[in-house]
């Protein structure tokens, strides 16, 4: 890959490692090997001297996992268990992929995959040292749960819902999804956000500030009388907010407050399942409107759960033409010959900013080339555990790759080459924070008859334009755009858009949103006439599940941008209120 290079991080990462030991020399004969029906075979034998601990001890280290890891295998399964001492190691390893991809682990057979890091990345996975040999030492779920914070209750609950062997990320989904408790009043912010002269201070300064807020905080206790379910706020299953084409759930009437009441119309967005408190605290800030948690799979071939605040009309909506392939054959028909029968998938997880290496596919490889016949049940679940994290797809037999720029643009909704020009590197990393078109213009579709001569939009963390496409699609005509977007490349590729498409209205860019001033609102108001919508969805990587590092939910550094967006579309309120 030519482009492989990443901003930050890019110093630890071995682009050209060529030393990786297959995983087929894991099941070679001459140390454990995986029959073909799903038996385990070891030179070990049943023996449990000190001796043949120490043998099976060093051909486990030599065949690349780390003393600790085996050491604690092997006490916790015996010596005799060869099946499960090889399956744990696997999957622990396994496991591991996702939440170390920019380190240099001891581990030659399962190395980490790369991640091209993101300010918007549903995944985090900027580890430290100390942080990778707590995943070795700390292996059993319910002890990182606990350690992370959450109550043995919460730990076991999750645990006996999702599974033992479920990633940790999924068992923090499920606890976030299931129970997410009152944060602490944010009325220091509110005060911080009265004043439109000037932007809200810088990153580090807002998390302090929230950091110190919630140290002098005094805990709570709770009374026999307080009902834990009152705190909650429950995801819909199945997650299709007021209706999805083809399976309305339709809700006769939603009372907006008057503080809501458009215009301006807004729209914000963010990943569902995020840490406690995180979309009550949001709520509270958008004028208590209940979030509406929609997963794109039922516009696209890819999960993606997400939260929307809006306060657009939710009847008479409409889907954009032509309708989009809705599994992985529709959208990609040429897997179909190569998918074997036990991959059951139908649809791809959430579409990541990472991307499986190709020394990940040659691992995948010569672990179903090593058997014969059909694959064992524990080479099955190590490809398709695989597979799904890094959404790869059969292109042989024995083949897998990870989906390709253009294919992703197929499932998310955009144009084909939208991102084309970009680094291979930018267009997954864009692509990857990027709103699915369909889902959100599913939603937009209500502004058509309100606004037939077309739109003023505000559109905040812009990415790769996705708000503009949809209304694009939709036939909407844009007036005029303010883009605030950071990122450069994002920058050419919409503008690129903008050119190709031959829109007619004017395209503005700004590079921070705390160049967005009360000055700069009243300039555009006064120029435009007023805003019609204020759409965007503030970063996401100190929200997501799979951040394990800096979950800081919104106060974390680059999460904390919500109250940017809370800033200006309460600016932008006030000021079209008095004109």
């Amino acid at each position: 890959m030519d482009d492989n290079s990443c901003n930050g991080g890019s110093d630890s990462i071995d682009w050209n490692t060529d030393d990786e030991q297959e995983i087929a020399d894991i099941l070679s004969p001459s140390t454990v090997s995986i029959n073909t029906n799903g038996t385990v075979t070891s030179e070990f034998g049943e023996s449990s001297s000190s001796s043949n601990h120490h043998s099976m001890l060093a051909h486990f280290i030599k065949m690349g996992f780390s003393k600790a890891m085996v050491t604690k295998v092997i006490a916790k399964h015996g010596e005799n268990n060869i099946d499960a001492i090889l399956d744990t190691l696997l999957t622990c390893s396994a496991d591991d992929d996702i939440n170390h991809q920019e380190q240099e682990l001891n581990v030659p057979c399962l190395q980490p995959e790369i991640n091209f890091e993101s300010d918007f990345s549903d995944l985090d996975s900027n580890f430290s040292d100390e942080d990778s040999n707590e995943s070795f030492e700390k292996d059993d779920p319910l002890v990182c749960l606990i350690d992370m914070g959450y109550s043995c209750e919460e730990a076991s609950a999750a645990i006996s819902r999702c599974g033992k062997d479920s990633p940790l990320s999924d068992l923090i989904d499920f606890i976030s999804a299931a129970h997410i408790s009152k944060e602490a009043d944010a009325s220091s912010y509110t005060n911080a956000l009265q004043s439109y002269s000037h932007p809200l201070p810088k990153n580090k300064k807002r998390k302090s500030v929230m950091k110190k807020k919630n140290r002098e905080k005094k805990p709570k206790t709770k009374t026999n009388n307080e009902d834990d379910d009152d705190d909650a706020l429950h995801l819909p299953n199945p997650m299709i907010g007021f209706g999805v084409p083809h399976e309305q759930f339709h809700v006769a009437h939603r009372t907006l407050p008057d503080s809501a009441i458009g215009p301006p119309f807004f729209y914000y967005e963010n990943v569902a399942l995020t840490p406690k408190g995180v979309w009550n605290t949001i709520k509270r800030f958008l004028y208590e409107i209940e979030p509406e948690f929609v997963d794109s799979k039922f516009f696209c071939a890819a999960n993606r759960k997400r939260g929307y605040i809006h306060n657009l009309p939710i009847d008479n909506r409409f889907s954009i033409q032509p309708l989009p392939p809705l599994t992985i054959f529709e959208a990609l028909p040429g897997t179909k010959k190569w998918w074997p029968a036990w991959d059951k998938r139908e649809q791809l997880n959430c579409i990541l900013t990472c991307v499986g290496s190709a020394q990940l596919t040659d691992r995948i490889r010569s672990a179903l080339e090593s058997c014969k016949g059909e694959p064992s049940e524990q080479v099955k679940k190590y490809v398709i555990g695989q597979c799904k994290k890094w959404n790869m797809v059969w292109t042989g037999k024995t083949r897998v790759a990870p989906l390709e720029p253009d294919e992703i643009e197929l499932i998310m909704g955009y144009p084909i080459y939208h991102t084309r020009g970009a680094s291979r590197m930018e267009r997954y990393k864009g692509l990857g924070n990027a709103f699915q078109v369909d889902t959100v213009a599913y939603h937009l579709s209500v502004l058509k008859k309100l606004y037939p001569h077309g739109v003023n939009v505000l559109s905040l963390f812009s990415g790769i334009g996705g708000a503009e496409v949809a209304l694009h699609r939709l036939g909407i005509p844009m007036k005029n755009v303010v883009s605030v977007e950071k990122s450069e490349v994002c920058q050419n590729i919409l503008q690129g858009w903008w050119e190709q498409t031959n829109q007619k209205g004017n395209l503005i860019h700004l590079s921070e949103v705390q160049e967005v001033t009360v000055d700069k609102l009243q300039e555009w108001i006064g120029c435009f006439g007023g805003f019609d919508l204020v759409i965007g969805g503030s970063p996401c990587n100190n929200l997501a599940g799979g951040n394990r590092r800096t979950r800081d939910g919104l106060e974390g550094e680059h999460s904390s941008l919500f109250y940017d967006y809370f800033r200006i579309l309460d600016g932008v309120k006030s000021i079209m209120g008095r004109n």
